[in-house]
């Protein structure tokens, strides 16, 4: 059942969605050669508690870090390790979510160590902005199949895959609630976007096929293929004023 929030909801929400999109600054400013993923967890998780939140994602379902940290051909929930020292031209997957009076905020965003490769740039990029094209596709009497296929669309027609398996979600007093929110699928289909939901919208694009595989820790996601993979994410509201970004720092 999808809840709708109320205007108070909502900057309730907006309050622990900008305590998640500065721990997510936090680490982006982490991002370098010589840094372990655990470093940057732990930096993390220092800044959601110097908030006065919690981290959404520790002990979520056994989880064991406060941030998922994923790096090259692994797509999300990568567990922050000590032994996981970044190198010139790795991108760095980060996704954090935080829990503040009673709602959670979720984000992430791909970071590159150094330079990085042409093809690493192009696709950071195009998964960045393939997340404010679903945003343009929400409008009066817009549905959820609008979201993916704004986004497919455009990550096609940059030559990569959008992930299939693991998609965005409603979010507000439960990290994951209704609706499911692909990143592929046919406009003009899925549940209708009304005033008072707020979304999870997150593609995840993979620089060759689509398909994906769970490592042995039963948590981190990587490429079928080992292509390079990027992830970016922000936590909406649909308001009378249009789309609502929860996940900003300002």
């Amino acid at each position: 059942m999808i809840t709708l929030k109320s205007g108070e909801e909502i900057i309730r929400m907006r309050d622990a969605g900008r305590i998640a999109a500065i721990a997510r600054e936090v680490g982006g400013e982490c991002v370098r050669e010589g840094v372990t993923t655990a470093q940057i967890d732990r930096e993390i998780k220092k800044c959601i508690l110097s908030h006065g939140a919690k981290p959404s994602f520790l002990g979520y379902g056994g989880f064991p870090a406060s941030a998922c940290i994923s790096v090259n051909d692994e797509i999300i929930h990568g567990i922050p390790s000590s032994g996981k020292v970044l190198k010139n031209g790795d991108i760095v997957s980060i996704d954090v979510g935080a829990y503040y009076k009673g709602y959670h905020g979720d984000c992430a965003a791909t970071f590159i160590v150094g330079e990085g490769t042409e093809e690493a740039k192009k696709l950071v990029d195009v998964t960045q902005k393939s997340f404010f094209k679903g945003i343009a596709a929400i409008g009066e009497g817009s549905r959820i199949g609008d979201i993916g296929y704004a986004i497919q669309s455009y990550v096609e027609s940059n030559g990569f895959s959008v992930v299939k398996e693991y998609i965005g979600h409603g979010i507000g007093r439960n990290l994951h609630e209704d609706p499911e929110v692909p990143n592929y699928g046919n406009a003009g289909h899925g549940a209708r976007i009304r005033e008072g939901m707020t979304i999870a919208i997150e593609p995840m694009v993979n620089a060759g096929d689509w398909r994906v595989k769970v490592l042995n820790d039963k948590w981190t996601v990587i490429t079928a293929d080992g292509s390079l993979s990027a992830h970016y994410e922000n936590t909406v509201a649909i308001t009378s004023n249009g789309v609502l970004i929860l996940t900003d720092p300002a």
